[in-house]
């Protein structure tokens, strides 16, 4: 049993997972309070929960094709059955969070796009120039929806500078396994730039995305619990 905790903890890349958790439950203080805040957060880990084990279940012949042994599936720590099986259980668990939760149905249903398109990364765009296009959308939305569930437009520092840091994001993670990705024919923007572009890239989102916070009013309407 805990050892099948573990994969599925590997398999939903942890690290990042809690990441984009915490950075929700942090937005989220700016509209809730504790309460909602933690729900929403619930709500945002949950969606993470299947991008990860879908983006494990779609990428496991590739793992197994690169000896990934990283991988909770290719290190046998759980079966393809098994991560498929929850991953059927989280997806509605996902849908009542979002759009049922604090979130509401715009706010949800912006968090339930930007799940939607991270799962497309996936399947298509990862192998695509537009690969960048997931990560832009889905890191844009994120803080966006937790405005929108307050009624509130979410201002250009938001959605512009999370889209930004998204694609900085999506250069990084790819950098490592870049060789092995053009290998198996994913040929998404990184892998067609190389990795020392990648790197420019990356850091290039990164400074845009500090400037435009930095020169942006960054105050917030005083908001209702």
């Amino acid at each position: 049993m805990f050892k099948r905790i573990i994969g599925l903890a590997r398999a939903s890349h942890f690290g990042p997972t809690v990441l984009v958790t915490s950075i929700s439950f942090f937005f989220a203080q700016l509209f809730w309070w504790e309460g909602p805040s933690i729900l929403i957060a619930f709500a945002v880990f949950t969606g993470q929960l299947v991008v990860g084990w879908s983006n494990d279940l779609i990428d496991y012949q590739d793992d197994l094709t690169h000896k990934r042994l990283k991988k909770p599936l290719v290190a046998g720590l759980i079966t393809p059955k098994c991560l498929m099986s929850w991953l059927r259980v989280m997806v509605p668990i996902a849908l009542i969070t979002n759009l049922f939760g604090p979130l509401g149905l715009i706010g949800g249903g912006l968090s339930l796009f930007a799940i939607g398109w991270a799962v497309a990364y996936n399947f298509y765009f990862k192998f695509t120039v537009l690969s960048p296009l997931p990560y832009a959308i889905a890191f844009g939305a994120l803080p966006s929806c937790m405005a929108l569930s307050k009624d509130y437009a979410p201002p250009i520092w938001m959605w512009l500078g999370g889209a930004l840091l998204g694609v900085a994001a999506h250069f990084i993670n790819v950098i490592k396994d870049i060789d092995q990705d053009r290998a198996s024919g994913i040929n998404g923007l990184p892998q067609r730039c190389g990795k020392r572009t990648s790197i420019a890239i990356a850091v290039l989102m990164i400074a845009l995305a500090i400037a435009l916070v930095l020169l942006s009013d960054l105050a917030l309407p005083a908001v209702a619990p």
